[in-house]
């Protein structure tokens, strides 16, 4: 039983796990979030475009008694689509903040010399320098 809990330990806080869990703080976190803006703030836009369109009050009964809600199934995927749809715009605009962010560093970069360089050109002017000085034979 003593090995069992090493074992368990030793998983639970290899650094993997740790940072799955982190990820799934975020992750419910974050759904909150994407969840709002679906429905407070894209839903009633839709609502405008559709007229108020709610797919979950759809069903059938089944022989009397059995009820088949198969109208909140849909409502649930078009969710999921705007969910998905709402994640992909955020997704793609980060990357386009970041690409962005990335050539204006690599412009930094490319502007200052290295140390090296500077070097090279202080020797390159020395010897300049040093065969301005001597007269030609």
């Amino acid at each position: 039983m003593k090995k069992f809990f090493e074992e368990f330990r030793e998983f639970a806080t290899r650094g993997n796990v740790i940072d799955m869990a982190v990820g799934v703080v975020i992750g419910s976190a974050f759904s909150s979030i994407v969840n709002s803006l679906v429905k407070d703030i894209l839903m009633p836009f839709l609502g405008l475009l559709t007229g108020k369109v709610n797919f979950s009050g759809l069903s059938i009964t089944l022989g009397g008694k059995a009820v088949l809600t198969y109208g909140a199934f849909l409502q649930a995927v078009f969710n999921f689509l705007l969910i998905t749809l709402a994640i992909f715009f955020l997704v793609k605009t980060v990357n386009r903040l970041n690409s962005l962010r990335g050539k204006k560093e690599e412009k930094a970069e490319e502007a200052a010399p290295t140390k090296e360089e500077l070097l090279l050109t202080e020797i390159r002017d020395l010897l300049k320098k040093g065969n301005e000085e001597q007269p030609n034979d």
